[in-house]
């Protein structure tokens, strides 16, 4: 009886964790916003990221914004070219800005929230495989105890190949109706794995095992649901800079609950082993 009740808890808890993985980007938000020791990382880039968003979409706008409805108003319904040439603009918008936020001010941010987070949650000897923690130093504080990262520490790596299929997904927000959230869903189950990446470096997982993991049925939707959700929050206009960091902390505290999910699994398993 135990053997058979072990596999439908594994069940539960995976279904759960399926359920539960498109609130992540949002419960980043959260912790980022309510843990004081993650601010001193905004603040400094606070206004040239403010800036660089709201300057790149106010020339997307300027110079594209009614072309493009136009262009669309040729085979929508005149409310619907409005609302797929808005995100058209959004999601060049999103391109732009994610490349030179990633070239200028930011990957090594996220790796700096997302170990810190990390550290928080109890999960410091991961992060100590990788780079120096201080023991000596207010344990409240994560981001005064990290050190500097080691060589190739990254957060999201830049794939040309990303911002290939990006550009060939565009064109489907010029599909009335059906086009936006396709767009969406696609672009988010390329992006969910680039943006647990940074946990896949703290595990040490090489190529071999990083596809492993990922491409398993149930990892491929749940990160198809995180990716998602954080590519709806990229379209936020100038907030989007802001997503970009609270996000890494969202990717830790998933990374944080997988690692306890297989805790609990593997505990499970032993239960199941003595029984």
């Amino acid at each position: 009886m135990a053997q058979s009740k072990a596999p439908s808890a594994i069940k539960r808890f995976a279904k759960a964790n399926f359920s539960s993985s498109f609130l992540y980007p949002l419960k980043g938000i959260w912790y980022f916003a309510s843990h004081r020791y993650l601010h001193p990382l905004l603040q400094s880039r606070l206004l040239p990221l403010t800036l660089l968003s709201t300057g790149i979409l106010a020339i997307l706008g300027i110079t594209a914004y009614l072309p493009i409805v136009a262009f669309l108003a040729l085979f929508h319904y005149s409310g619907s070219a409005w609302v797929n040439g808005t995100f058209f603009i959004l999601g060049i918008g999103t391109l732009l800005t994610s490349m030179l936020f990633e070239a200028l001010f930011a990957d090594g941010t996220q790796v700096d929230i997302f170990d810190a987070v990390m550290i928080a949650e109890g999960y410091e000897h991961l992060v100590k495989d990788r780079r120096p923690v201080a023991d000596n130093i207010d344990e409240s504080d994560p981001v005064k105890r990290i050190g500097a990262r080691e060589k190739g520490a990254t957060f999201a790596p830049f794939s040309f190949r990303q911002i290939i299929e990006l550009l060939i997904l565009l064109p489907l927000n010029f599909v009335p109706f059906v086009g936006v959230p396709l767009f969406m869903l696609l672009t988010g189950y390329r992006a969910g794995p680039l943006l647990n990446w940074r946990y896949f470096q703290l595990k040490g997982f090489d190529k071999k095992r990083r596809n492993q993991y990922i491409t398993t049925k149930r990892r491929r939707f749940e990160y198809m649901w995180f990716g998602t959700v954080y590519m709806v929050l990229q379209l936020i206009p100038v907030l989007s800079m802001l997503f970009l960091l609270t996000s890494a902390a969202g990717s830790a505290l998933w990374s944080v609950h997988v690692e306890q999910q297989s805790a609990q699994a593997t505990e499970e398993e032993e239960y199941s082993d003595d029984a």
